[in-house]
């Protein structure tokens, strides 16, 4: 066995959503330490070079961070390993371009334009709420903040609205039936829909019960969903197909009938 921290990462082990081509080279990127946990994010170098192709190789990944013109939540990063992850707002000041980090319905990282308006805040999952040793409330995020003297409402599994500039929320979700969740994790992952039910399970998991835009159900554990919504409507916007997965023959077909369109003209 190794001794201390694990520096490597070999392509083969890398996290599929990365969609790093195995003949490519022998190694991948290993995320730095962050707010997120390496197999749920994606490294700056993987964001700039293979999906934003605002550079050709890691070494021009290297100058494009160290001149200061990548900001990750409003903050800018200088290491091209760092773990970039679901609802992260990457901005380029210099392009004036900004992008929210959020799941396609095929669980891979679609990275999303949005409004120099819409890159003012990030929604914040609660994982938990509790009283510090000296009395002072705090709630823990998804991104690893933590926020004190929350609002006494707040409870896990709720989103706040966290305003990037001024370091504050805003406002907040209850994670309550009727309103708008995705699924961040299992195998609905990048699915959004309403809360139907939830059941609780004593002793295991507690599951609920979500329905799509297109009327199809499906049930998923609690932990794996983010609360995105109040009733149908999105606090973000999200990507081409908002969140409603399609069967292999919706897919086939509609591929089929890009290709023919495109032959036509």
């Amino acid at each position: 066995m190794v001794r201390g921290p694990r520096k490597h990462l070999k392509r083969l082990n890398a996290p599929r959503h990365w969609m790093l081509d195995k003949l490519a080279g022998k190694w991948a990127p290993r995320p730095s330490p962050g707010p997120h946990k390496l197999r749920e994010s994606l490294p700056l170098v993987v964001l700039l070079r293979n999906r934003l192709k605002y550079a050709l190789t890691r070494r021009e990944v290297i100058s494009i961070v160290a001149q200061k013109l990548i900001k990750v939540d409003a903050k800018v990063r200088t290491d091209p390993n760092y773990p970039a992850g679901i609802m992260d707002v990457v901005s380029v000041p210099k392009t004036n371009e900004n992008f929210r980090l959020i799941y396609d319905v095929k669980g891979r990282f679609n990275v999303h334009r949005i409004t120099p308006e819409e890159a003012k805040f990030k929604l914040l999952k609660v994982r938990k709420v509790f009283t510090s040793p000296k009395g002072v409330p705090v709630a823990v995020t998804h991104d690893g903040r933590t926020i004190r003297y929350p609002d006494p409402l707040i409870s896990a599994n709720d989103t706040l609205k966290f305003d990037l500039s001024e370091k504050k929320v805003t406002d907040y979700v209850k994670f309550d039936t009727g309103n708008l969740v995705l699924v961040t994790g299992g195998h609905n992952i990048g699915r959004v829909g309403v809360v139907e039910k939830k059941e609780k399970h004593p002793g295991s998991f507690d599951i609920i019960h979500v329905k799509d835009s297109a009327g199809h159900s499906f049930a998923t554990r609690v932990s794996n969903v983010f609360v995105i919504g109040k009733g149908t409507k999105s606090l973000v916007t999200l990507p081409k197909r908002k969140g409603v997965r399609s069967s292999a023959l919706e897919d086939r077909n509609r591929r089929l009938g890009a290709v023919t369109a495109t032959e036509a003209k």
